[in-house]
């Protein structure tokens, strides 16, 4: 079949045209330079032959899908959509200047952690797109652009539906596989087999029944084939030297007939992930873009890599937005986009000291204080410098009469001896006090939050706190099955630390490295709280701070 010539790029008032970048079945593709604000545009304008109003009615969808979704880091995102003075609909995007996932896998195949990364990234988008209730139907390599920065930007959201849609009722097996007959390479034969949303080497098995009902496993499927795709360098099902037409991709595909991955360097954690994400029955699948991704997440802690960011929407934020009555103008409007990270890598709580009798009442706490020598160690008394000599004064001449002189001197020594022994009774009664008011904290405490080090030998005192955690952000999931909370680190340093544990579980402590704690294997809507200690050079902060769910 021949290769239609592209249109001719319309006239845009305030674009320039600069060329053409693709053609498909129903539009082309042509990069602008935008006057203003100054910037490389990509158009996409709809043939005129296309002009019927089904054409023209999913042009319009893929705009107002894109639009929805325009907000995320790993979706292409629409400027604006219009008709042109010749009445071909148009609408303006981002233009991504990198080459395609296509064009990339088929001239080097992808490092294992550049695949993992992207897997990740795209589980973002397309998790994203199922909170908002759209199936892409056609995830594949070429549907994957790279912009400036290097990440991957999902688009063609042309032949996408809402999970309650239907398939058009005209698209049956039997025109699939004559297409297919039509079109060994097996990619988008007709327009028939466009409008079902199936390229068949990406497309899940139940796409090929007589009555298609594609939901949000199908997009999983054809996500972790396009991942295999990557890594494979070929379609997952396509075997070298063998016939790879349609037919036999379906045939293949419809048995779970995966081709072995022939890498040394892809570990079996990640091949076990991928055969799960593409089982032949949708419920043995990852349920969910997420959960997908956090598996891929887990293969980047085994090898050592720092976890991709799962980016998906603030559901909260939005249901609000859209149950409350009509907005006032002025008002802003809120689309947050909440940080998943991978499970936190467990690791032994700090060791406590030997518990002791708890006190009777709740002890002062007493800031600073010098720690009470142990039975055994010899008192060591430091010259306070802050505190001034008492200046000698002569000794005062007896007021009496003479004859009662020499009963005064006496009495008077005896005076002064009684004052010195109360003086040392206070100070050893004050010690014992201080000592019972700070031993039960000593022995009680996990590591203190107050260290307490000489300053420099002059008899100084240095006090080290650890601050307590500060409450930050909860955020639930899209399906509602996990919890992520966020706090903050008043007073950071380099090395600190946290641990988290879960209220009314028995599961212990977690330690992270970073302010962050996802709980997960939930039921949806299930009430969560945490406890969050921040721990610094072996000590914790005094008080935990406790994060619930709303």
């Amino acid at each position: 079949m021949s290769r239609r010539l592209p249109s001719t790029p319309p006239e845009l008032p305030g674009y320039s045209y600069v060329r053409l970048l693709g053609s498909g079945g129903f539009s082309d593709v042509f990069q602008y330079d935008q006057r203003l604000p100054r910037r490389k545009v990509a158009v996409k304008v709809l043939l005129t032959e296309q002009l019927n109003p089904q054409t023209q009615a999913r042009f319009v969808d893929e705009a107002n899908v894109m639009a929805q979704l325009s907000a995320h880091p790993y979706i292409v995102t629409i400027y604006h959509a219009d008709v042109a003075a010749d009445l071909r609909p148009y609408f303006v995007m981002e233009y991504c200047s990198g080459p395609s996932l296509a064009e990339r896998y088929k001239q080097q195949r992808f490092e294992v952690a550049d695949a993992l990364r992207t897997g990740v990234r795209l589980s973002s988008a397309i998790a994203t797109a199922h909170a908002a209730g759209i199936l892409h139907r056609d995830i594949k390599p070429a549907n994957v652009l790279t912009n400036d920065f290097g990440w991957p930007a999902l688009t063609d959201f042309g032949i996408s539906s809402t999970l309650e849609d239907e398939l058009p009722v005209h698209t049956t097996t039997a025109a699939v596989l004559r297409d297919a007959a039509r079109a060994p390479s097996g990619e988008h034969a007709t327009g028939d087999q466009q409008s079902i949303g199936m390229s068949v080497p990406w497309s899940p098995p139940e796409m090929f029944a007589d009555d298609p009902s594609p939901d949000v496993r199908s997009d999983v499927f054809s996500l972790a084939a396009t991942i295999h795709t990557l890594l494979a360098g070929r379609t997952p099902f396509e075997i070298p030297g063998r016939p790879n037409g349609t037919l036999d991709l379906i045939g293949r595909i419809e048995r779970g007939a995966i081709t072995p991955l022939d890498r040394p360097d892809v570990p079996r954690s990640l091949v076990a992930v991928l055969q799960k994400g593409m089982a032949k029955n949708r419920t043995d699948r990852f349920a969910t873009a997420v959960e997908f991704a956090r598996a891929l997440q887990r293969v980047e802690l085994e090898l050592g890599y720092a976890p991709t960011s799962i980016e998906v929407p603030n559901l909260g934020v939005a249901r609000v937005s859209r149950d409350a009555s009509a907005p006032a103008e002025d008002e802003t409007r809120i689309r947050a986009v909440a940080t998943v990270v991978a499970q936190p890598v467990q690791s032994q709580p700090p060791p406590a000291l030997p518990p002791t009798a708890p006190p009777a009442a709740e002890p002062t706490r007493l800031r600073g204080a010098l720690p009470v020598a142990g039975p055994g160690e010899a008192t060591v008394l430091r010259p306070d410098r802050s505190i001034r000599p008492v200046p000698q004064h002569p000794p005062i001449a007896p007021t009496g009469p003479p004859g009662d002189a020499d009963e005064v001197r006496p009495s008077s020594r005896r005076r002064g001896i009684l004052v010195g022994v109360i003086v040392v009774c206070v100070l050893v009664v004050g010690g014992g006090v201080a000592a019972a008011i700070l031993l039960p904290q000593v022995a009680q405490a996990p590591p203190s939050n107050t260290g307490v080090s000489n300053g420099g030998g002059d008899g100084g005192i240095v006090v080290s706190t650890v601050p307590d955690a500060v409450a930050g952000s909860v955020t639930r999931s899209a399906d509602g099955t996990s919890v992520t909370f966020v706090w903050k680190n008043p007073r950071p340093k380099k090395a600190d630390t946290y641990q988290w544990t879960q209220e009314g579980t028995s599961k212990p402590p977690v330690a992270t490295s970073q302010p962050t704690a996802v709980v997960d294997s939930l039921a949806p809507g299930t009430p969560v709280c945490i406890d969050v200690l921040i721990i610094r050079d072996g000590r914790t902060s005094a008080n935990a701070l406790k994060e619930c769910t709303p």
